[in-house]
């Protein structure tokens, strides 16, 4: 844990020093250089109040893969002092779209915004719609998705990405196909300091039908959401299981899903699945055992990332387990 006293003279953006010196331990990653990947700069996505970067991968024509139906986009949020383009390089979401031709959004925080380089999940002036970072991130993807032609867009998010993913699905339902939060937060989960922390340790301070309110109230006509993965660790000491647990759980108030989930047990994790009214399987939470703060990469599948800080390795790897569920391969 970083030395408070030092945030005076580091924070630059609305005074929010220590929720960021605090929070920025939700993934301590050392920052390194992307690996090689045709990745393309966007630079022209209209207003920019958070301001963020970002760079995309077309569409790269794989060897095993053929060109069907609509383009999808994917678009990933990534955790704090985490490069982006080098997430979706270990994490095996890069060589993933190149072999099923799907492209990939990369919003990147800046440390001018954060100090530790984490989207504010906190602050509601990133959060709420329209409004900062919330606004960069949805402006980049209509952008993009107007560039490439892209149909469907998906978002999954990673520890402070996954709690800006959790907003982006409650604030743009109709954006999204569907998305996957990995050790993330449901949204409103804190818009202060002390929310935040309580909210990492515990939990949501709100109940199940609250947050589920709280989504219904900016959308009170929205029928349709998006339909979600969801992924944690039992032994997540940064964020607490309980979020993944009432994230699940939320989403099956919004969607209306089948109140009891089917419980399926593996080899080192757990599936649970709610069905829709059309039996088809609309939100799974998937807990690994024994598994801490990160993402789950298996280097022993093809696809199934590299292990590094805090993607930690497991039986099943995340980015391939959650574009099956979202029905690439």
């Amino acid at each position: 844990m970083l030395n408070l006293e030092t945030a005076e003279m580091i924070n630059k953006k609305n005074s929010l020093t220590m929720p960021l010196l605090l929070l920025g331990c939700f993934l301590s990653m050392q920052s390194a250089q992307a690996i090689d990947t045709p990745y393309i700069p966007l630079t022209d996505f209209g207003d920019n109040p958070g301001a963020l970067t970002s760079s995309y991968l077309p569409v790269m024509q794989g060897s095993n893969a053929s060109l069907t139906g609509d383009l999808s986009l994917v678009v990933l949020l990534h955790g704090c002092i985490q490069d982006g383009v080098e997430l979706a390089n270990k994490s095996g979401l890069t060589s993933l779209a190149i072999a099923n031709q799907f492209a990939v959004l990369v919003p990147q925080q800046s440390y001018d915004n954060n100090v530790k380089g984490c989207f504010n999940w906190f602050a509601s002036q990133d959060t709420q719609i329209d409004s900062g970072e919330m606004l960069s991130i949805k402006n980049m993807i209509v952008t993009t998705q107007e560039k490439l032609g892209a149909k469907h867009v998906y978002v999954i998010g990673l520890s402070a990405g996954g709690a800006m993913a959790s907003a982006a699905m409650v604030n743009y339902p109709n954006l999204f196909q569907s998305g996957a939060v990995i050790a993330g937060l449901p949204y409103p989960c804190a818009d202060n300091l002390i929310k935040a922390i309580s909210c990492m340790k515990q939990g949501p301070a709100q109940s199940v039908e609250e947050l589920a309110q709280f989504a219904k109230a900016i959308h009170p006509k929205q029928t349709r959401w998006p339909s979600l993965s969801v992924w944690t660790g039992d032994s997540d000491n940064v964020v607490s299981a309980n979020n993944a647990k009432m994230l699940a759980s939320q989403w099956q108030v919004l969607t209306q899903s089948n109140a009891k989930p089917t419980v399926t047990n593996e080899s080192g994790y757990s599936i649970s699945r709610w069905k829709d009214h059309q039996n088809n399987t609309f939100i799974e939470l998937v807990t690994i055992n024994n598994f801490g703060h990160g993402i789950a990469i298996n280097p022993d599948i093809k696809h199934g990332g590299e292990q590094s800080d805090f993607l930690l390795k497991a039986p099943i790897s995340s980015v391939n387990e959650v574009i099956k569920f979202w029905g690439f391969n």
